[in-house]
């Protein structure tokens, strides 16, 4: 990054944030690398912390960087393709896209299955459900966060197993399970609660897409019933048939 000529007719917080903006589109800054520190930054440009900080909360909005608690501020890498399609694998889906899958347990509990969660896995309201709640990254960027219900009665422990596997697909083998596809998906968009803003590192106020959706195994019967909230800046949803 070379020093920039700051005119006096534009903020210098845009200016700064334009000039940042410029090294990420010409391949100084790559996806995924850490930008220099605020100090760093206000020294080149010959402007205060407050106006660095304002420059790169513009760009965190605008989906460009992204602030890590304690680390430091990174370049988000280009939107996840994510094919919503009979078999649908977060793992085959980041690995395919070039990037490292991660699946990290929050919480793991039992719990009655309410009157709509025992409708989608087709057991009676109150019965007795393994609950998991994940969080899923793409190399070191976190995705999205799912919460799934299957029976406890079928997968005993499943919480458990989940922390050493870190993948659905894995927990469901180690019952047995060898395939499965998807048997409904429904999308829709909300803001993100203030628990999933802080674990997907979004700014309060930000976009999620919900995806609740069912998986069903060879016979058709329900397996598991998750809602992932997906950092809607991060991933673009492709529809495909297969």
């Amino acid at each position: 990054m070379s020093m920039q000529d700051l005119s006096t007719g534009v903020a210098l917080w845009r200016q700064v944030a334009d000039g940042i903006e410029r090294g990420i589109a010409e391949g100084r800054f790559p996806a995924g690398t850490k930008l220099p520190g605020e100090t760093e930054i206000a020294e080149l440009y010959r402007v205060n912390r407050h106006t660095v900080r304002r420059a790169l909360a513009m760009l965190a909005e605008r989906g460009l960087v992204r602030a890590e608690r304690g680390s430091g501020t990174y370049v988000e890498a280009q939107r996840l393709a994510y094919p919503l399609r009979s078999r649908t694998r977060f793992s085959e889906i980041v690995g395919a896209g070039g990037r490292e899958p991660r699946g990290q347990l929050i919480e793991a509990g039992e719990e009655p299955a309410t009157r709509e969660v025992a409708r989608l896995l087709g057991l009676k309201t109150g019965a007795p459900l393994a609950r998991i709640e994940a969080l899923r990254f793409a190399d070191r960027v976190p995705i999205c966060i799912s919460t799934s219900w299957l029976s406890a009665e079928r997968f005993p422990g499943a919480g458990h197993v989940f922390a050493t596997a870190r993948s659905m697909t894995k927990l469901l083998e180690h019952y047995g399970v060898r395939d499965y596809r998807r048997g409904s998906t429904r999308i829709t968009a909300a803001i993100a609660e203030a628990s999933d803003a802080a674990r997907l590192d979004l700014t309060l106020g930000r976009p999620v897409l919900v995806v609740d959706s069912t998986d069903l195994d060879a016979d058709g019967t329900p397996l598991v019933t998750k809602r992932s909230r997906f950092a809607a800046e991060r991933v673009a949803f492709v529809v495909d048939g297969g």
